[in-house]
């Protein structure tokens, strides 16, 4: 298995990769990853700063809580990484979801499980679709 990972926006304006191990994978469950991402928890994969690189186009960078900066897509909106200096020294975090192979890397542990959507914990136990169900 490589240990090089692509990844990307939607719409692929902004492409960056990521080598070596992380080193941590995530479900974030705090309020901030929710509204950023639209979504109940968000897949992170946190990476030495040293092994992220850039390679093509510039991505917006929002300052969503202090010590936290959310880089994004300022074409299509996608959320690609984070830092927080305070909290993680020297680390981005990628957002997993937008790696070319997010199998590559699945998460580990949970976080932020403080902040939790109470829903979250009977997910498992929803009907499941291969896809759209008819009307």
């Amino acid at each position: 298995m490589s240990d090089v990972l692509t990844g990307g926006c939607h719409c692929g304006a902004i492409r960056y990769e990521v080598s070596g191990q992380p080193v941590y994978t995530a479900l974030c469950h705090c309020t901030d990853c929710r509204r950023s991402a639209g979504a109940p928890m968000v897949a992170w994969g946190a990476y030495p700063e040293g092994s992220f690189a850039l390679l093509r186009g510039e991505p917006r960078t929002f300052n969503s809580s202090g010590t936290s900066y959310r880089s994004f897509c300022a074409d299509c909106g996608s959320g690609l990484y984070f830092r927080n200096e305070q909290v993680l020294p020297g680390l981005v975090d990628i957002q997993i979801a937008t790696l070319d192979d997010p199998d590559r890397l699945p998460p580990q542990i949970h976080v932020q499980t403080a902040e939790r959507l109470h829903w979250i914990a009977h997910g498992g136990e929803l009907p499941e679709f291969d896809r759209y169900p008819q009307p």
